[in-house]
């Protein structure tokens, strides 16, 4: 999980791509027309909501399949490492680092680039080839020729498809659906992302008892192939927007201009690169802590995480009513102020009732989660100019990436000098005290976000003629 601005680092071997279902038009969902710019808003007020619009229908049930496999793929590829290739500590390091290390090389002129192409192409491109690098690893195996040379160039192109997938799909979703409809589609693949991560868990163990670890990259490799075929079946093609064939540099600085100049998208960006921080910098410690500081039985840890991931579907299921009842800027700040706090109590963990402590605390920090990507994510897709879109987001994932392996190490260290219930206490607080952040803008007076940047007025006395 990640904090606001971002999407969750529960994957991140694959990008969460959308994949399609067996039976993509459900039974009893009215169809509905192919221009959501046209019909969108009276889809979403209609009795399925966004669900009577098939192209999201092919979305949502795909986006759920690929999470699902991506969430098996969490848990193979490192198995892969240590069961079949009898890996040590350094070789896991490294295979982490080479998955998230793309992110700080591509991700901003990552947004360029996608930006001059169409997102649909973009995404179908990374899904076949985020297939093709997963089905190598147990195709190798079969035939006794494995490395983890192999291993490390698949996690890394992995997570450069991630991330060039990425850029796209945040800009996608705002072509399908209108923009009154932003966060019921959000909290919708949210929420069943959630869900399939939590189901993927278990898929895991099985799977990887049953034919181990290397084969069970197979179903990731077909949940990006069923992605791709999803996105061919979606029948929208909106206008690609023209964009001025501009030198690399100068874009990606128009970009970052715009996203640390606007009041609204630094805070939040802010806030995103500080709680991924925190979050990384007690979960690199979390299983340590669990079974030596609070006495938990190791076979009880998988539990516990996906009871914790349970919140992602309460957050998601919160997201759309409580902006409606509060308004979207009064909704997060209630979220960042009273929820994410209860996240103190993980390290008050204990053997006994003392794990309800832990599971509590965990549930509402994924919920807080989860509910402000949700809004603050809607907000960026409606509020950003489309022609800045791909690049907004890419920097923004480029800054909230960037603290991960830096949380992560943190963590790593203070656990080794200043004990693991000690870590935990000061990367929750930090947590807690990342949820002001946001409030140093001018959300903390509104109670609903923009709907657009705010136009320079003319100077005085000026008109036109």
């Amino acid at each position: 999980m990640t904090a606001a601005v971002a999407p969750p680092p529960a994957n991140p071997s694959s990008p969460a791509s959308p994949s399609s279902p067996a039976n993509p038009s459900s039974p009893g969902l009215p169809e509905a027309s192919e221009a959501p710019e046209a019909s969108g808003a009276s889809e979403a007020r209609s009795r399925w909501g966004l669900f009577a619009q098939r192209d999201f229908r092919l979305l949502w049930a795909g986006q759920t399949v690929s999470r699902l496999g991506s969430s098996v793929t969490t848990v193979a590829l490192p198995l892969v490492a240590v069961l079949t290739l009898d890996a040590g500590p350094l070789a896991g390091g490294l295979l982490t680092s080479a998955i998230w290390l793309p992110w700080l090389l591509f991700g901003l002129p990552a947004g360029v680039w996608v930006g001059r192409m169409p997102r649909r192409a973009v995404m179908i491109g990374c899904n076949l080839g985020s297939a093709a690098l997963f089905a190598s690893v147990p195709v190798a195996g079969w035939f006794g020729v494995l490395t983890m040379a192999q291993l490390l160039a698949v996690a890394l192109l992995s997570g450069a498809c991630s991330v060039f997938f990425d850029a796209a799909d945040q800009a996608y979703l705002p072509e399908l659906v209108a923009p009154e409809d932003l966060i019921e589609g959000n909290a919708k693949l949210a929420g069943s992302g959630s869900a399939a991560e939590v189901a993927g868990r278990g898929l895991a163990g099985l799977t990887v008892q049953l034919v181990g670890a290397a084969a069970g990259l197979l179903i990731d490799a077909v949940s990006f192939l069923i992605a791709a075929g999803a996105l061919l079946r979606i029948r929208a093609r909106p206008e690609p927007v023209v964009h001025q064939q501009a030198a690399m540099p100068g874009q990606v600085r128009e970009g970052l201009s715009f996203l640390l100049r606007d009041p609204y998208l630094r805070a939040f960006l802010c806030f995103g690169a500080a709680a991924n921080f925190a979050l990384m910098g007690y979960q690199a410690i979390l299983a340590l802590f669990l079974v030596r500081e609070a006495g938990i039985a190791p076979a009880w840890v998988g539990v516990l995480a996906s009871a914790a991931a349970v919140g992602g579907v309460l957050g998601a299921l919160a997201a759309r009513p409580l902006c409606r009842r509060f308004g979207t800027a009064r909704g997060v700040r209630i979220v960042l102020l009273a929820v994410v706090p209860f996240g103190l109590l993980m390290p008050l963990a204990g053997p006994g009732a003392g794990t309800a402590l832990y599971v509590v605390g965990s549930v509402a920090v994924v919920a807080a989660v989860v509910l402000c990507n949700i809004v603050l994510g809607s907000f960026r897709q409606s509020y950003t100019p489309p022609e800045l879109l791909t690049r907004v987001t890419a920097g923004s994932m480029f800054a909230v990436h960037a603290t991960i392996p830096l949380g992560a190490l943190t963590g790593g260290v203070l656990g080794a000098v200043i004990g693991l219930r000690a870590t935990m206490w000061v990367m929750t607080g930090l947590l807690t005290l990342s949820g002001t952040l946001p409030l140093l803008s001018p959300l903390r007076t509104l109670r609903e976000l923009p709907a657009a940047p705010r136009r320079p007025q003319a100077p005085h006395g000026s008109g036109r003629s």
